[in-house]
């Protein structure tokens, strides 16, 4: 398969006996993608769907309601903005992201990254020996949705170009559907691409492209460890002027964006320079994740029956195509579920995945990595530098996963994580730098009411979804008290009966709209009670729990 090629996985001679399972696969039909030809028919005006922009960021600032999608586009120049020096502190994907938005906007940027190496240039070395110890689900099967690619291709198509050239599989939840789950093809369905990778292939493209880029320095094995102050930029709250590193070197900045991820120690260095401690919202995500890397001789992708993350009773599967002819294969259950920890085996896993009826063939194939990957204890974290309504600290704010994190197998990471790092590039564009305590105070309202209210449906859909498999566990059904979430299920089963709902339900796993919006378009609601109300009634597609507990223990 050529680099950057299109995938076309959907084999309908392979549904046919599993369509009716279809209509109980609750997540969005995936992956593939169509001809070209047919992908530049079906691709929307950018103007319809994807970033947040510059309006938006003002509205909000002056009060205003933010709108639920912004308009794409070119940037209009709207006065100059001193150019700032600014400190990244964490190199990963959406903090390099960060960095070329700044960048771009005439800002002096250095990337700062504890790790060492630099990414090779060949992908699959890459993948073979690229070690980064200070990001520790680097190997977790990663997913980037539809709206990370909308704002690659606005904000930053060199970067799209440049892993297309690496071999990124482009993948069309709508388009790739059968025409009778989908109906004929619309002008706006090209906004669900997406355009993926593994994780080391992805981080090390968005560097490549980085390193090239003007007034953009990058300085690896550099190890940050404390915050360097000067004179207070409002009474009793101190202000950050630069960061001081592990060798006694002290780096001045306008402002420092701690983009350092899950393992932030932004508190400690505030600590040390009496600042007060941020407000924390901290607790286990719940799940455990076992997953394996596959890679077929032919260059081709499994064929997806039923969507990418299923919820089969009390487990969940997870098949993700990657790039240049990889994919992944992850078994998701709660870190309560201790009769299933024995998935870690590569033996008892497979066995259980080819026990799944619309995820077995996905094993068709080599594995690339030395056996089963578990991870547990990742944590669902909110942190803010604001409380009681002032700033802990000036000239430093939290970004990425640093600010919010939370379950990795929605895959929704990256492209919240690039929303607010628009929110960033534009709040400075707004306000400047010259008043830290004005930045610090707008770019908290700005992220709390453009981006923050995604991570908090994320996470309310983790917590449903725990409390769902604990009550499988004991035999119960899951019945809470919570209209929002009958819906969110109703919407899902409705999905795969009418193909205006195929689309409202895709939006919102491609974080292109919030479920509440899609709830409130003209006659989706009615669509959703009628078509999705029963969705307790359907049939699962896969073994209940004593056939699923007999298979794990080998029976």
């Amino acid at each position: 398969m050529l680099p950057g090629s299109m995938v076309n996985p959907y084999k309908p001679e392979l549904a046919v006996n599993q369509i009716a399972f279809l209509s109980a696969s609750h997540p969005f039909w995936q992956p593939s993608a169509l001809p070209r030809s047919v992908l530049r028919a079906s691709q929307p005006s950018e103007n319809r769907t994807g970033a947040l922009c510059r309006s938006s960021v003002r509205s909000t600032l002056a009060g205003g309601a933010p709108p639920d999608i912004c308009s794409l586009g070119p940037w209009a120049r709207e006065g100059a903005v001193r150019i700032a020096r600014i400190l990244i502190v964490g190199a990963g994907v959406v903090g390099m992201g960060a960095a070329l938005l700044l960048s771009r906007d005439g800002h002096e940027v250095t990337v700062l990254e504890r790790d060492a190496d630099a990414p090779p240039a060949d992908p699959e070395e890459s993948w073979d020996s690229w070690q980064r110890k200070g990001v520790n689900q680097f190997r977790l099967p990663h997913f980037f949705l539809a709206r990370y690619r909308s704002l690659l291709s606005t904000e930053l198509p060199e970067l799209m170009a440049a892993l297309a050239a690496a071999g990124a599989v482009r993948v069309n939840s709508v388009l790739s559907a059968p025409e009778q789950l989908r109906g004929p093809a619309r002008e706006e369905d090209g906004a669900f691409e997406c355009l993926s990778g593994r994780r080391c292939v992805v981080e090390a493209v968005v560097a490549s492209v980085a390193s090239r880029s003007p007034r953009l320095a990058i300085r690896r094995g550099t190890a940050v460890t404390g915050l360097v102050t000067g004179p207070a930029a409002h009474d009793g709250v101190p202000h950050v002027t630069g960061v001081r590193l592990a060798s006694g070197e002290e780096l001045p900045a306008d402002l420092v964006v701690d983009m350092t991820g899950r393992r932030s120690r932004l508190p400690r260095w505030l600590e040390s320079i009496g600042a007060r401690a941020p407000d924390e919202e901290l607790d286990d995500c719940g799940f455990i994740y076992y997953g394996r890397h596959f890679r077929s001789a032919s260059g081709d992708v499994p064929p997806a029956i039923g969507g990418p993350l299923q919820h089969l009773g009390s487990i969940s599967s997870l098949t993700l195509p990657a790039d240049n002819g990889t994919w992944s294969v992850t078994l998701i259950t709660s870190a309560n579920d201790k009769a299933l920890r024995p998935l870690h085996d590569a033996g008892t896993w497979e066995r259980t995945v080819r026990s799944l009826p619309l995820v077995a063939h996905w094993l068709d194939g080599e594995p690339i990595d030395d056996g089963v990957m578990a991870i547990a204890g990742i944590e669902d974290r909110h942190r803010s530098l604001m409380v009681d309504g002032a700033p802990v600290a000036t000239g430093v704010v939290v970004a990425g996963d640093a600010w919010a994190c939370s379950n990795p197998s929605v895959g929704r990471g990256a492209s919240i994580g690039m929303m607010q790092a628009t929110v960033l590039r534009d709040t400075i564009a707004a306000t400047g730098l010259k008043d830290p305590w004005e930045f610090a105070c707008a770019f908290h309202r700005a992220t709390a009411e453009l981006v923050e209210p995604w991570f908090r449906d994320t996470l309310a859909a983790d917590r449903h979804r725990l409390a769902e498999i604990d009550a499988l566990i004991a035999g119960d059904q899951y019945r809470p008290p919570d209209p929002a979430w009958e819906a969110s299920q109703a919407l899902a089963s409705a999905a795969f009966k009418d193909p205006d709902c195929l689309r409202g339900f895709v939006s919102v796993g491609m974080v292109l709209s919030r479920e509440a919006d899609v709830l409130s378009r003209p006659g989706m609601l009615e669509k959703v009670t009628d078509l999705g109300a029963g969705w307790r009634d359907e049939p699962i597609p896969a073994p209940d729990r004593d056939d699923l507990l007999s298979t794990v223990a080998g029976g």
